[in-house]
């Protein structure tokens, strides 16, 4: 279903955010964000110049590369175009992303190691988002492993969203034993 009809507009900015997962031919897994921002219109930059019309703005990457468990082995950033000359130079910063689990939390990790002046606000964006992209990546893999295994601890999905809440009918009839309604 669309959204309503909108009023009389013009287009100003476009933000696209793509990703991506890959199973690694080592076992692990990669997981990848691209961030575009453009305008409709050209504008004078301090740093660039003129930049004309869809001329990204802002254009980044990240690949996280993560095992089994969600935990990431490596983190990558790159900035091909930023606002300013000095937006490359922290990309090296979300390598802080090393060692740390995809789970509950995630924002809170983030924030701690590339909050404020440690971290891009656009790459920060984009690596926020990038969590629900690696568990679709990784869940139709590791829930056919488990398929005959029984469940002994809640899912982690169990309360995760709306669909998933623990009095619904989802989890009443994927996961009996940790159903909580009546």
């Amino acid at each position: 279903m669309p959204l309503s009809q909108p009023t009389e507009r013009e287009e100003l900015h476009r933000r696209s955010m793509t990703f991506a997962g890959y199973r690694r031919a080592d076992g692990l897994w990669d997981i990848e964000g691209h961030l575009v921002d453009t305008k409709t219109y050209a504008f004078h930059n301090d740093h660039r110049g003129e930049i004309r019309p869809g001329v990204p703005l802002h254009d980044m990457r990240i690949r996280l590369t993560i095992d089994d468990k969600f935990l990431i082995h490596d983190a990558e950033a790159v900035t091909d175009h930023g606002p300013f000359e000095v937006c490359p130079a922290i990309t090296p910063n979300f390598k802080k992303m090393i060692g740390v689990t995809i789970a509950g939390g995630w924002r809170r990790e983030i924030r701690n190691r590339l909050g404020g002046t440690e971290g891009c606000t656009h790459l920060v964006e984009l690596l926020t988002a990038m969590a629900t992209v690696a568990f679709q990546t990784l869940y139709p893999t590791l829930a056919k492993r488990s398929k005959d295994k029984p469940v002994t601890e809640k899912p982690r999905l169990i309360d995760s969203c709306h669909a998933f809440r623990s009095d619904g009918d989802i989890v009443k009839a994927s996961w009996p034993d940790f159903y909580s309604g009546e």
